[in-house]
């Protein structure tokens, strides 16, 4: 007898969240809570810690990244628990962070518009909560390429900041051109220049360093 799986589903979308709810449950799952944001499913993990989470990524209040970020937190908190993030796209800034937590074990991420058979859909859940891996090809090559950018490990802002670097503004400059204050700028400076590895004893210029870098990406 295959046994019942505990699952917290959570999608933003009524009808696809009722459609998966039904799949799964005709499939011997168990949803014991289908909610419709970030913060409610980690609130319902908190409440009861399932088998498996299954969670939407583009989620309220911004649809960019709060279900994702949500797989994140909930696998530092309950070691060891499954989480099958779904979603239209790959979102590079969280998805190698949740596929490298808990040694890469009971962890998935599928995107919706190649999930096109409910039989294997299923069957890699089942996998997820039994502690495997699944990930789809196209996300693993993405993720690869990420790898190979110097400037993937830099947030949106930060890439923004080293644009205008290279530009040629200074820090007072572009605090004007950001509406931010300069010690902002200059944080995230300082940012730029650790997550490039360039060390504060580097006897280069650090910014020409990084701006060289930017440009090299870029081509």
């Amino acid at each position: 007898m295959v046994a019942v799986i505990r699952t917290v589903l959570a999608e933003d979308g009524m009808l696809l969240r009722e459609g998966l709810t039904g799949i799964l449950e005709r499939f011997g799952f168990a949803v014991t809570a289908a909610v419709g944001d970030a913060a409610a499913l980690v609130a319902a993990v908190g409440a009861d810690v399932p088998d498996l989470v299954v969670t939407d990524i583009r989620m309220p209040p911004g649809f960019t990244d709060e279900g994702l970020r949500a797989a994140v937190e909930l696998r530092r908190r309950h070691a060891g628990l499954p989480v099958v993030a779904l979603s239209q796209y790959v979102q590079q800034s969280y998805a190698a962070e949740l596929l490298d937590s808990g040694a890469g074990r009971g962890v998935g991420y599928l995107l919706k518009d190649r999930v096109v058979d409910i039989a294997e859909f299923v069957a890699a859940l089942r996998q997820v909560a039994a502690g495997g891996t699944v990930v789809d090809p196209q996300v693993v090559s993405q993720l690869l390429r990420r790898q190979r950018d110097p400037l993937a490990k830099l947030s949106n802002r930060e890439r923004e900041v080293l644009q205008l670097v290279a530009e040629g503004h200074s820090n007072a400059a572009i605090a004007r051109l950001l509406v931010v204050s300069e010690a902002a700028v200059g944080k995230h400076v300082g940012n730029i220049l650790a997550k490039l590895d360039l060390p504060p004893d580097d006897d280069r210029n650090r910014r020409v360093v990084a701006v060289l870098t930017y440009l090299r990406s870029a081509q």
